[in-house]
């Protein structure tokens, strides 16, 4: 019965999302983990740094012993060595005396603040102490300050960041657990599209829906692999089986609803995939659906190129990420101010429309554009806006968030 019935939005996420289990782990080498789902915690093996070092370049000094120092009544210190980072002599201050470090160098055993060298000047083998540091342990970074050695650096489940890489380096780690990146089948139906770079016959155009759907998953890392079948039980039956067989899942491009020549949701229940929904209450794009055929997600496209590209923007892709491990996906958003009034939204429905943005000193400005755009005006597309349900309209000048298409 539910897959009769047109569900709205969030809904058909909520759904698609339940069915979706993450892929297994793999080990990534910790440069190649940016952006990936960590697929276990992982603890420090080591403090950072190892020992107290210096924050910047200067003197290290016993802070009771320069407290007082002023440039008119400058403190005098013996200058006994020097220090840089990465060096491994312990040098211990003496009553009196100072040794230069540089940042990152090795506190010397007995100091507890560093004097930065503009507040000091040397004659030869003496520095002077012209200010103070305003309390012990200035300019010093201790030992383990980054992370301490068996400190949970990674939780399961987040999403690594280029800044979590150094912190994971730092923390002595060079490989990385990471869900697996699916493979991703896309699969284009319909005797009249051929492949780009073939000759184009009379009747017939370019499958320019997969190629859109490709360069999606291209922008977010994701192998794709693609095949055009002719309108044909059997060769879509085929296709569909030799697809899902070398991938993780499986997008289907046309063929969508329930035309003379649209087969494809009668050959998925011929291969005995469990449907979970085909129909979502959204415009463009109101004949996506979804299904688990041999254990791995399949989605249902249109074929017309919006309704292709917000079912896979909108349903399609949140489900693959999740694939991914990502708990939640959404194309990036910003706030923009509405250039003119949305209209011919339906009470129960999400209706999207594609649109420019233009910059100015406030608020970037959403111009819609007209709801039947077609390849032409979707490439110059900036964002997506959408009517949610409940709502026929949007004022113009109204406050709303879009989704980044660029």
């Amino acid at each position: 019965m539910r897959g009769r019935i047109a569900l709205g939005l969030k809904e058909a996420l909520r759904l698609t999302l339940e069915a979706i289990e993450p892929l297994p782990a793999e080990n990534v080498a910790l440069a190649d983990s940016v952006d990936r789902v960590a697929a276990s915690d992982l603890n420090a093996l080591v403090d950072s740094p190892q020992a107290d070092v210096s924050r910047k370049d200067g003197y290290a000094v016993v802070y009771r012993e320069v407290e007082d120092a002023t440039p008119d009544n400058p403190v005098r210190l013996r200058l006994i060595g020097s220090a840089a980072a990465g060096g491994v002599k312990d040098i211990s201050l003496e009553p009196g005396a100072t040794v230069r470090v540089l940042t990152g160098a090795r506190i010397p055993g007995g100091a507890d603040a560093v004097v930065a060298e503009e507040f000091t000047h040397r004659e030869g083998d003496e520095v002077f102490v012209e200010a103070a540091p305003k309390e012990p342990g200035l300019n010093v970074l201790p030992r383990g300050s980054d992370v301490h050695s068996g400190e949970r650096v990674l939780e399961s489940g987040r999403r690594i960041s280029p800044a979590m890489t150094g912190l994971l380096a730092a923390a002595g780690h060079s490989v990385v657990p990471v869900v697996a990146r699916p493979r991703v089948g896309i699969v284009g139906t319909g005797d009249e599209i051929v492949a780009p770079g073939t000759p184009l016959t009379e009747g017939r155009l370019y499958a320019s829906n997969i190629i859109t759907l490709a360069a999606w998953c291209e922008r977010y890392a994701l192998e794709s692999r693609m095949a055009i079948v002719r309108d044909d039980y059997d060769a879509i039956s085929a296709t569909f089986r030799k697809m899902s067989g070398e991938t993780d899942v499986m997008i289907t491009s046309g063929g969508a609803w329930t035309g003379d020549r649209d087969m494809v949701s009668g050959v998925l229940e011929g291969l005995g995939w469990k449907k979970i929904f085909h129909r979502v209450r959204i415009g463009p794009g109101k004949a996506v659906g979804f299904g688990i055929l041999d254990k791995k997600p399949v989605f249902i496209l249109p074929g017309g190129p919006p309704s292709n590209l917000i079912g896979f923007l909108e349903i399609a892709l949140p489900g693959i990420m999740a694939l991914s491990g990502h708990k939640s996906f959404d194309l990036p958003r910003i706030n923009t101010r509405l250039g003119s009034e949305i209209v011919d939204g339906k009470a129960d429905w999400t209706d999207f429309f594609f649109g420019t943005l233009t910059y100015g000193d406030e608020l970037p400005v959403f111009h819609p554009m007209k709801k039947r755009s077609r390849l032409g005006s979707i490439a110059e597309a900036d964002a997506i806006a959408a009517i949610p349900e409940g709502r026929e309209s949007l004022p113009e000048g109204s406050m709303i968030s879009v989704q980044l298409l660029k």
